[in-house]
């Protein structure tokens, strides 16, 4: 329909993610007078209420929301229009702007930005980093063009499919438990190969249920918690940090116990001392790339997934 342009979507778009015209017109740059009478036009228009304005902010009507599911594609569509208008000139440029976990930046990301720069140098890259419900809010937002995320068994997010958004699995990530090795008793004696491979029994975490534990972010924490649950125990979590260089440092020190995840263990020094073991492999996390519904149409995100995909050798 002519009656629909780009720039209502996105207004529809701001309003929804916001809760109100003002906070919308000053995501998009605009003045709350502009964006009020780009709404009432557009339902004269349209013949249909798109937004309900309260004393509190404001939400969508259902024809608003529909128009709003599209924004995103929509997006991406042109940007695809101008980057394709782009290699018939001859021209090879393009932006992609990625999001990843923190684990992801030091075992996958490295991998991906030198593909990209081979792949695809005409391409401008960017990253930042940030949990994967923030990754997903920036993505709905338009300010990332891919997310790396990750999600557990019963993990809320993206337990809701998000019609905008398309996921793709780039595999499993298992968990394994970094203990202290005492120095009469059994184990590995640390160093590189204190990580036992992932094939070798598993470490049942009831085995440790008197110990004290170390927590990660607040999703791992959760995780945590849920799979002591499972073993029949409440872990007595007493130290807690993002860090997985931290949380080896502070196993060695005899500080407490923990799980973490084989990407984080990938580019993290394990000093004599400490101990690597595989966990049940229900306990790993999925790895996976989101981007906006029709967002693969554009090339530069076109190349940065199939970087991403060439990066990610977990397994399936």
């Amino acid at each position: 329909m002519d009656d629909i342009d780009p720039q209502l979507l996105r207004v529809l778009r701001a309003v929804a993610d916001s809760g109100s015209i003002t906070r919308a017109a000053v995501a998009l740059g605009s003045s709350q007078p502009a964006v009020s009478q780009l709404l009432t036009r557009a339902e004269q228009r349209l013949g249909h209420a798109l937004v309900l304005r309260g004393g509190r902010g404001a939400t969508l009507t259902h024809a608003g929301q529909v128009l709003a599911d599209h924004a995103l594609h929509v997006q991406a569509a042109l940007t695809a229009a101008r980057e394709d208008l782009d290699a018939v000139g001859g021209l090879t440029r393009g932006r992609v702007r990625l999001a990843g976990f923190p684990s992801a930046s030091s075992a996958l990301v490295p991998a991906v930005l030198a593909r990209m720069a081979v792949t695809a140098p005409g391409v401008t890259t960017s990253y930042v980093e940030v949990e994967p419900p923030e990754a997903l809010d920036l993505l709905r937002g338009g300010e990332v063009d891919v997310a790396l995320t990750f999600t557990y068994d019963g993990d809320e997010v993206g337990a809701v499919p998000d019609p905008g958004l398309v996921t793709r699995p780039l595999g499993r990530d298992p968990l394994a438990l970094v203990t202290p090795v005492a120095a009469d008793g059994p184990g590995l004696p640390g160093g590189p190969d204190a990580v036992r491979p992932a094939g070798s029994t598993a470490v049942d975490l009831a085995s440790h249920r008197d110990a004290r534990w170390i927590g990660g972010c607040p999703r791992c924490r959760g995780h945590l918690l849920a799979s002591c649950a499972t073993a029949g125990f409440t872990p007595e979590i007493v130290l807690e940090t993002d860090n997985a260089a931290a949380v080896v440092g502070l196993v060695a020190a005899g500080l407490g116990v923990a799980l973490l995840p084989r990407l984080a263990l990938a580019t993290t020094v394990i000093p004599a001392g400490v101990s690597v073991d595989p966990v049940d492999d229900d306990l790993a996390r999925r790895v996976e790339v989101v981007v906006a519904r029709g967002a693969e149409r554009v090339p530069s995100v076109r190349a940065a997934l199939e970087a991403v995909r060439s990066a990610a050798h977990l397994p399936a």
